[in-house]
């Protein structure tokens, strides 16, 4: 059974479009993975650690029949393969890709929390999370009613990055 999941990518370091096309195909052409809605890009401040490049964000939506752990297992690899070296808490990186939901699913692990647990405080994900799925409920609230609560008017949506990630994906 297809469950759907959403994804939030990030990355300020290198070259986060390019890492986001790579992470794409790759979920692309995984047989266990059909790659749904993507949200536009957004160029965001650093979040817990300021003092390092803003970063690039987006939301990616998936229909999946792999289990939580094994498409957390898939992502690690993604970024792995984009360059991801975790060195810090909170860090610059080349590509993070966080599992936001998966279907309606709670999980509580030391490795795998879902639904995310910073999700409400995150503007940075609740924006283009809320392009793609604006009536998601999380925690009782939607994407929508988050987001309000949430708004931080750094972020903004970055047209050239998205339209260069779509050129690449074409490509």
């Amino acid at each position: 059974m297809k469950v759907e999941a959403a994804l939030a990518f990030g990355g300020n370091i290198g070259d986060p479009v390019a890492a986001f096309a790579a992470a794409l195909k790759g979920l692309r052409a995984h047989p266990d993975i059909a790659l749904g809605r993507l949200s536009s890009i957004y160029r965001t401040p650093p979040w817990g650690k300021t003092d390092q490049p803003e970063f690039l964000n987006m939301a990616v939506l998936v229909e999946t029949s792999l289990q939580p752990a094994d498409l957390l297992a898939f992502c690690l690899e993604l970024e792995r393969a984009g360059g991801r070296e975790r060195r810090e808490r909170w860090g610059p990186r080349t590509l993070d890709i966080d599992i936001l939901t998966y279907g309606d699913a709670i999980i509580d692990q030391a490795r795998l929390q879902i639904p995310h647990p910073r999700i409400p405080e995150r503007a940075f994900v609740l924006t283009p999370l809320a392009e793609i799925l604006p009536q998601r409920r999380i925690g009782g609230r939607s994407v929508t009613e988050l987001l309000a609560a949430a708004t931080d008017e750094t972020i903004r949506r970055d047209e050239a990055a998205t339209d260069r990630l779509q050129d690449l994906l074409a490509g």
